[in-house]
């Protein structure tokens, strides 16, 4: 039988919320968060532009959400680009966004910035906002998609709806997310992923310059007003 110092058993006691909540607590951190819910990867130059600090602050904050498993670091040539660790980070951030108060708009740059997403934007690979939520109830309306609890099942003609979107295999569920802009669900997880990139394929969305938001183009304007009725 092994004895006592060949096997060491750590404990381990329950989550430490406030640690991860003290970190997406301060200004700089959250912003980052925030901007990378899209999915992208960013060098620390961008994301010191967003949180409004200098290149040397963001490295602080960068190490310490890297060192918490909230980001992961990929690597081109000589320069670093930061991204969530994965979706889960990002859910729990737009959770905790659907609950946060709005915070005051001081300038036309913000109105413009604050109605762009609100109005569409990406999410880990799905569309949020307006547009995100319009699409999911459309889709619920005509019975192409049905809830069960956090999870929206793909029926038969939700299938054969996909198939002639382009997409031949779509995945069988998607999840549910709550839109912190609308404080509705939108269509989230692999299905959502699914038809978010198809919509980009077909060029009915495209990115605008501002960060993570999008807009129907003239065809997706038309094309989703006779499919879904949007």
């Amino acid at each position: 039988m092994p004895s006592s110092t060949q096997i060491r058993v750590q404990a381990q006691g329950e989550v430490d919320i406030a640690a991860a909540a003290a970190l997406m607590a301060d200004p700089s951190r959250a912003a980052v968060l925030m901007e990378l819910t899209d999915g992208r990867a960013l060098p620390p130059s961008e994301l010191a532009e967003v949180a409004g600090v200098s290149r040397s602050t963001m490295s602080e904050h960068l190490a310490k959400l890297q060192r918490a498993g909230f980001l992961a670091v990929e690597r081109g040539g000589r320069n670093r680009y930061y991204r969530l660790a994965g979706p889960e980070v990002a859910t729990a951030v737009e959770a905790l966004a659907a609950l946060a108060p709005r915070t005051e708009v001081r300038s036309l740059r913000q109105a413009n910035r604050a109605g762009a997403l609100g109005a569409a934007r990406t999410c880990y690979g799905h569309l949020a906002g307006e547009l995100g939520v319009g699409i999911t109830d459309a889709m619920v309306e005509r019975g192409l998609v049905e809830r069960e609890a956090e999870v929206f099942l793909l029926t038969e003609p939700g299938a054969a709806f996909f198939v002639d979107l382009g997409i031949e295999k779509p995945p069988r569920a998607g999840k549910s997310c709550n839109d912190w802009s609308e404080r509705r669900p939108h269509l989230a997880g692999k299905l959502g992923v699914a038809l978010t990139k198809q919509l980009f394929e077909l060029d009915w969305i495209e990115r605008t310059e501002r960060r993570r938001a999008v807009e129907l183009t003239s065809s997706g304007k038309r094309e989703l007003a006779a499919r879904l009725g949007i």
